[in-house]
């Protein structure tokens, strides 16, 4: 690894071969930095990000590519959407995205290795994928990055150039669950013993799910990300104590970014293991919880578009249900609200229009209640999502649709 100015990186980037892929941190690590170097410096170029926030290059020659489309993508003029199970999208960049150069936001190094701090995910497989074609691989070394162990740990030998920087981190304060997200959460909760393994994303619910599990005893942690709800759960002696948490990216306060530093508790993974079903099977009591945009009579959840328009992507969702239905004492939850706030329509509809992102769920679970799916058939789990998941303002037009679909 070399130290360098910001003038020899440019140097160094204006030999890139005609629209190189770039793969960069996503989710809250984007090194902003290297990114307006890269795009001052290339005329045209693929920027591959995985949930990529606002602020990203919108110009002519800029291509946004990803297989989960984050809200600075959404309305990108550029975006190109892989679709991709997360627990795949490694293999991709060894097959048919392979990377030129790799920008790496990075903690300085302790004893000849970097860290990637907050996020791990698809880095380790695309840097490994650069260097096996002899692309670019450049650290952004910023003093306020965590130190994390695991897969984090990058040795030094493995970066070409590396840039200093002393820059702020993403934060991202969360914002006190509203009822229906505490129903849900208090709901879930119900479902979930002692000694469960958890997996849950960021929102009102998860928080709010979290929040309702301060009681427990030995609540472990394998997940593809977790934010401050954990700090609860540590603070009432919820956690296992004897056992890692397990994750592959985080985002939330500085709170949380600095108990994160150092600690030796927190192990971070690479996505082909955290994502992996088989890996996930034999955590003990896997318990998955998950969103959805809408869900359908016969138990079948989009969270991925809307109006056929790309919303996000398969993301980690079907990699958890899978391995949390096979983990012995596992389950995996839907949960969302009854209603759409915005749209002010109903979540619950007789039929998706827009594709599948997940089914054979071991539960849908909204304000109303909790709709057991896995192990009934087909009647039953309409008649459940009916009565005890959909807002009863519009029950009577479901149950008339229902019979239209041979399932009343």
């Amino acid at each position: 690894m070399r130290t360098v100015t910001v003038a020899e990186l440019q140097s160094r980037l204006s030999t890139l071969p005609p629209n190189p892929r770039v793969v960069v941190s996503g989710n809250m690590s984007i090194p902003w930095e290297a990114v307006r170097i890269v795009d001052e410096c290339v005329p045209a170029y693929i920027l591959h990000a995985l949930n990529g926030p606002p602020g990203l290059p919108e110009r002519d020659g800029v291509t946004v590519e990803t297989c989960f489309v984050g809200a600075g993508m959404r309305r990108h003029p550029g975006l190109r959407y892989v679709p991709s199970r997360l627990s795949l999208v490694p293999l991709l960049y060894g097959r048919t995205l392979p990377p030129e150069v790799v920008l790496l936001h990075c903690a300085p190094p302790v004893g000849g290795q970097l860290s990637l701090g907050l996020e791990v995910n698809v880095l380790p497989a695309a840097l490994e994928a650069a260097r096996a074609r002899g692309g670019l691989v450049v650290a952004v070394v910023n003093p306020r990055m965590p130190y994390t162990f695991g897969d984090a740990q990058i040795p030094v030998e493995h970066v070409d150039l590396a840039v200093e920087i002393d820059a702020p981190l993403t934060t991202h304060s969360p914002v006190a669950p509203d009822d229906d997200s505490r129903a849900i959460g208090e709901l879930v909760a119900s479902r979930i013993q002692d000694g469960a393994t958890m997996q849950l994303g960021i929102g009102g619910v998860p928080d709010a799910t979290l929040a309702a599990l301060r009681s427990r005893k030995g609540i472990r942690v394998w997940t593809e990300m977790f934010s401050d709800g954990v700090l609860a759960l540590d603070a009432g002696g919820a956690l296992d104590a004897d056992h890692p948490l397990i994750t592959s990216f985080i985002f939330g306060t500085q709170e949380l970014y600095d108990w994160v530093d150092r600690n030796p508790r927190v192990r971070m993974l690479r996505t082909e293991k955290t994502n992996d079903p088989g890996l996930i099977a034999q955590q003990r009591a896997m318990t998955s919880v998950n969103t959805a945009l809408e869900v359908d009579l016969f138990g079948q959840a989009n969270a991925s578009r809307i109006n056929a328009r790309i919303y996000s992507g398969f993301g980690g969702q079907t990699d958890f249900i899978v391995g949390a239905l096979h983990s012995p004492g596992g389950q995996s939850f839907i949960a969302l609200r009854s209603w759409h706030p915005k749209a002010d329509v109903s979540t619950i509809v007789p039929l998706l229009d827009e594709p599948v992102t997940s089914f054979q769920q071991s539960a849908v679970v909204t304000e109303y209640g909790i709709a057991p799916l896995w192990g009934h058939d087909e009647r039953e789990q309409c008649h459940a999502i009916i009565e005890q998941a959909a807002h009863p303002s519009v029950r009577d037009e479901l149950w008339e649709e229902a019979a239209g679909l041979g399932l009343a």
